[in-house]
């Protein structure tokens, strides 16, 4: 994930720099078929191009659009994690009452708690189609391990091991029925983020869509040359470049966006949100190793340009 503000330009360029290259070379032959060689027609009015141009923006507009309405949801869902990770483990923490000094009780508070920072750090791996069970290091028993190996979706059988842990704390009596169901809800919760988060995945953005804009933009892109060569001679050939370039970052821009799970530098920042849900909830366990931000630190202040 960028988490620089001041994106370098040979990032940006780097996107695009074949189709530019291609296009230089392009309208270099153009300025010399139509003074070297005098070629014949090589001129088109710039009404045609101009006219093109218009409709190509209304699509990329929609298309961008549309790319970034998928961006976003998957952003809110990651942030409704956030918030159903820290309240699911307030709910641990103040309903398994551990006022009478029970190993037991604050053994299997931390392992729930543990878990479920387990949980958000495979479900992260496994949108991104990476091996989700190697986040669980330290996080869940062997026993767990061996447990959750059986099922090819891991935070699936994560929630499972949570459902577990709750009827076991309803049948000691650590919990009362509703305490239970509350918990319980959170679960679910969490349980529709993931399908919602593996709908946008598995979803593919329409390909013909995509190829139909896409040939727009080339041809308006060849037609450019053709437009400009009578008005600005050799000076048409960084002009082309110019405004193609637009169009073509433009495009660039939607594809990346519209995928927010595929481990590019502009998918959401799943793993750093992991990162701080574990440090939260390692903070609320009073864990040696969470990170206590010092008094009037921000967190922007050391942002960096990362792909996570």
């Amino acid at each position: 994930m960028l988490l620089k503000k001041n994106i370098p330009v040979s990032y940006v360029v780097g996107k695009i720099k074949m189709e530019l290259a291609l296009l230089a070379v392009y309208s270099s032959l153009v300025y010399i078929a139509h003074t070297v060689y005098n070629f014949p027609g090589v001129s088109i009015p710039i009404a045609i191009p101009a006219i093109l141009g218009t409709i190509i923006s209304l699509l990329l507009a929609f298309r961008s659009n549309q790319a970034y309405d998928r961006w976003w949801e998957a952003r809110s869902l990651w942030g409704a994690i956030v918030n159903d990770s820290r309240s699911f483990a307030r709910q641990v923490l103040t309903f398994v009452d551990n006022s009478y000094d029970n190993e037991d009780r604050s053994a299997l508070r931390e392992r729930i708690i543990k878990r479920q920072i387990g949980w958000v750090y495979s479900l992260s791996k496994h949108l991104r189609g990476q091996n989700a069970r190697d986040t669980l290091n330290n996080l869940v028993s062997e026993e767990e391990k061996r447990a959750v190996s059986r099922l090819d979706n891991t935070p699936m059988a994560l929630l499972e091991q949570h459902g577990n842990d709750l009827r076991l704390l309803l049948r000691l009596g650590w919990v009362n029925e509703y305490q239970q169901i509350a918990m319980d809800e959170t679960l679910c919760r969490f349980s529709n983020a993931m399908g919602a988060c593996e709908r946008i995945k598995n979803t593919v953005f329409p390909v013909t869509y995509s190829l139909y804009i896409h040939m727009l933009v080339i041809l308006f892109a060849l037609m450019m040359p053709f437009s400009l060569i009578e008005h600005f001679g050799i000076f048409q050939i960084p002009l082309v470049v110019a405004m193609s370039a637009s169009f073509f970052l433009i495009e660039k821009m939607a594809i990346h966006l519209q995928d927010p799970f595929e481990n590019k530098p502009t998918d959401t920042p799943m793993t750093a949100i992991s990162k701080k849900i574990e440090n939260d909830l390692r903070q609320l366990l009073k864990d040696e190793y969470a990170k206590v931000p010092e008094p009037g630190a921000s967190p922007q202040n050391n942002v960096m340009f990362y792909i996570l």
